[in-house]
Formats: C-alpha cells, structure tokens, sequence
C-alpha cells in the first residue's frame, strides 16, 4: 500500500472511485503517520483516531451502497483548534477554554461533512489565533517540520505543520492578518485566503470579526479549488456570509494545471512591496516569479498602493479592538477555567489572568485603550478612515492589472526566540495583513528555496472581491510550470 497521507485531495478521490483503496486505508495511514511524525512536530493538540476509523467505516459503507456524498467521501481535513467540531473540543489552544467542548459544527465543517470529508483532529496554533510563529499556544509550539529548530508560521502553525510533515492531505486554518498564507509561505505548501464573506465563519471562535476568513492548507492549487467549494457558500447563520452559490475554484485550477499559460493577464507589482529590505531568498524566488510569469505569456507592470506603510498601524488598532470586544465574553463564569476568588469581580480577574496568555493579554489591552473615552476618534476612528483608504487603493490598482504578484513575507521561517521583540513579530506579516483590511482574495504558492537556510520561499498572487477562479487558476498554471 502507498502512503497514502502523501497524496493530493484529487489523487485519493480518484483512487476511492476506482477501488485501489478505502477511506479506512486512507485515515490508518494518516494516523501512522502523526504517531510516528508529530512528536517532534507537534501539529495536533488532539487525534480521535476511533471517531476518525469510525467516520472512515461509515464512509467505506457509503460507497459501497453506491450512495457517497461526493467523490471526496472518506478523505481526512484537519481541523484548526478554533474552527468548532462536533463533540470536539475547541480550545483556541488556550488554557481558558481547555476542556471546552463544542455541541455543534462550524458551518464550514457542516459543508465538508455533507459532502464526506472526515474532520482529523485539532491542530495547534497561536492562543485566539493571535500571533505569527505558533510559540503563543498554550500547549506547547509547532515545529517547522522542514526543519525543527524553526517556526512553522502562524498563527496556522498546526494546519501548514501537519501538510507539510504528510501527515495529512488538506486542512483548514484562519486568516485574520496572513495566518494561513504566512504559514503556507514558511512550510512550503499552498494557503488560500478567499474573499471576506466568501466562506461562513459560524463556528470560528472570533478574534476580529471583520478580518478573519476561513480557507485551506494544501499540497496543490487545485486542492484549495476543492475545499473552496466545498466550504463556501451562503449561510443564513452568519450575517456576514454573501448570498453566494459555492464555487467553481477546482475547475479553474484544474483548467490552469492543464493550460500552462498565462496569457491575456496583467500582473501588477506594488512598488511599495518592494522598496524595503527582502531576504536575498525571497528576492531571487520573486526574481524567478516573474521570469516564468513573462515566460507563460503574463505581463509584468508597477502600480501603486500609497497606504500601504499604514497597514501594519491600521491592522493593530483595529483588530485589538474586536479582540477585546470579542473575547470579553470569556468571562468563566459560563464555561471555560474558572479559579474562585473573593467576590465575582476577583473571580473574574483571576481566571482571565491565569487562563490568558501574555499575547492574548497584551492585544485586549491595547484594543481596549484604542476603544476608550477620549481615544476612540484619535485611534478607532482614524484607523478605519484609513483602512478605507487601503481598500481604495487596491481598487485603483486593479484598474491596471489583473492580480497582483508580491512576496508573503520579508525572509525565509526564523528559528524559534529568534523575534522576541513583539513589534518584529508584528512586522512579519507586513505583506499580508492590507489583503485582510481591504476583504480580498490571495493565495501562497511555494516559488524556491532559500539557499543560506534551506528554508522554502512562498510568492503571493492577490485579487479583488471574489476573483476566486481567476486567482487559482494563474495560480496553478504558475504552480504547473514550476514544478
């Protein structure tokens, strides 16, 4: 039996169809594989492997009555530890919510389950999704498995971790500032962030409600087109999701595998992503990028995003203070860690003081500062002028091109301590975080290596507002070519 774990979304489906193997062989061997990988790793926080067997079993049945719910039945998605499962517990990788169990699924996991995929555990992270290298979990970090001594990204540490290590095909993450497509950059695999709106964030334990999004971690483009849509789509349950069909994203990336070609596109290069200090790795892999871009018949052209230099200001004012109204409702006193004090108050403080981290901490502090008497207009308010102004200027941009091609960050992953400094942490994500601000689309595609460490590169494309099929498509044409 091949290792199964191994293989593409789309190479286990079409062995499924044709009876080389079962959704039982499938999930063993994806179970052998964090058993004897994520020790060093550690991906997972947790692994139900008799659900898992179980899941495979009914899915195995399904098939074998002709009645399985998709092509896909029987294939294991990790599941990002702040993404709700069934029965599952959802810590956020916080002590506060530890032994927190979810009586539902998020509805992306719903979307998955309705068409057999089987959710595979709960994959480390930053503590509320709160940070960029996956040392802020409260139970333990995730290693880069590509080499152990450094981060795997955040705050999807766990999701990149877990496909990068084999261990599993696909898995879901959250971006909020860059937290899947970061990652996906570090560990050397694909991260799709699709269009705010596009995918439902009931069940997503919220950390800024205007920026988060649910997408895929994967080995391949055309992967991501297959969770795409299978998780998207309308849903009455989140007032924010768009009254959308799923999409048609596999289809395009499959369309752009098998073309090869990206003629008839225009990519835009801000000017602004490339005026400071890139690591000389990810500079020769944009170096490359945009050879084999010209070389596919695409056009290479400068634009302008002037607001940039204020998107990391922008990003952290506003996201603080929906982390702050957001996690207030953590309060221990319905559920979660509770450590009893003198009166309700001391209760109340003593828990959020033991059950946060210093991140976390140091995020609601400032989000509640930025929301203050007397600091909300020179703040708040100043920030989402700005913010509309960012958005404004990807508009602009894309009168000019098609998508945009920029790095996914400045250098290559870092060894762990190496950012002690939490504005340089912050500073990590400075390529990612505008996309989230303005409610666009992007993906990270693995364009190289970096020679002093050994590390992979990841390049960007970015799209407006529901350019999904565009961007993957390119996407997997670049992919294709690249090899």
């Amino acid at each position: 039996m091949a290792e199964l774990n191994k293989k593409t979304v789309h190479a286990l489906a079409e062995g499924l169809a044709s009876g080389s193997w079962s959704a039982v062989e499938i999930a063993q061997d994806c179970l052998d594989a964090v058993k004897n990988g994520d020790e060093k790793v550690h991906a997972f926080l947790k692994v139900d492997a008799e659900q898992i067997l179980a899941e495979a079993r009914e899915s195995d049945a399904r098939r074998a009555k002709g009645a399985a719910r998709s092509e896909y039945d029987g294939i294991p998605v990790g599941i990002k530890d702040n993404i709700a499962v069934r029965n599952a517990t959802v810590s956020c990788a916080s002590k506060l919510l530890e032994n927190v169990v979810s009586p539902y699924d998020a509805t992306a996991v719903a979307n998955l389950r309705a068409k057999g995929f089987i959710p595979f555990g709960r994959l480390n992270m930053d503590e509320f999704a709160m940070g960029s290298s996956c040392e802020n979990s409260a139970f333990g970090k995730t290693a880069n498995p590509r080499d152990i001594t450094r981060v795997p990204g955040g705050s999807s540490g766990g999701s990149a971790a877990a496909v990068a290590a084999d261990f599993v095909p696909v898995t879901l993450g959250s971006d909020t500032g860059g937290s899947i497509r970061q990652p996906a950059a570090f560990c050397g695999v694909v991260g799709l962030k699709p269009t705010y709106g596009r995918v439902s964030r009931y069940g997503l334990v919220a950390f800024a409600s205007s920026l988060d999004q649910i997408g895929p971690l994967s080995k391949d483009v055309i992967d991501s087109g297959i969770i795409l849509d299978a998780i998207s789509g309308k849903d009455a349950k989140d007032s924010t999701c768009l009254p959308l069909e799923p999409s048609a994203a596999a289809a395009a990336a499959l369309e752009g595998a098998q073309g090869r070609s990206l003629a008839g596109l225009t990519f835009g290069m801000p000017k602004e992503y490339f005026s400071g200090t890139l690591a000389p790795g990810v500079a020769k892999a944009l170096d490359g990028a945009i050879e084999q871009i010209k070389a596919m018949g695409g056009k290479i052209v400068e634009v302008s995003l002037p607001h940039t230099k204020y998107a990391v200001a922008v990003y952290y004012i506003i996201a603080t203070a929906e982390a702050s109204a957001n996690l207030a409702r953590f309060d221990a006193v319905r559920y979660g860690k509770r450590i009893d004090g003198a009166d309700l108050i001391d209760t109340y403080f003593k828990s959020r003081g033991a059950g946060f981290g210093s991140e976390v901490i140091r995020r609601i502090l400032l989000g509640t500062y930025v929301l203050s008497s007397g600091y909300y207009d020179a703040y708040y308010l100043k920030a989402q002028k700005v913010r509309t102004l960012i958005r404004k200027d990807f508009t602009e941009a894309y009168k000019q091109c098609d998508l945009l091609l920029t790095p996914v960050t400045p250098a290559p992953a870092f060894k762990f301590g190496e950012k002690s400094d939490p504005l340089q942490m912050y500073l990590s994500d400075i390529f990612t975080i505008a996309l989230n601000l303005a409610g666009q689309c992007g993906i990270s595609v693995p364009a190289g290596m970096d020679d002093a460490t050994g590390m992979p590169v990841g390049i960007q494309f970015l799209g407006p507002e529901l350019a999904e099929n565009r961007l993957l498509k390119a996407a997997a044409a670049f992919e294709a070519v690249r090899g």
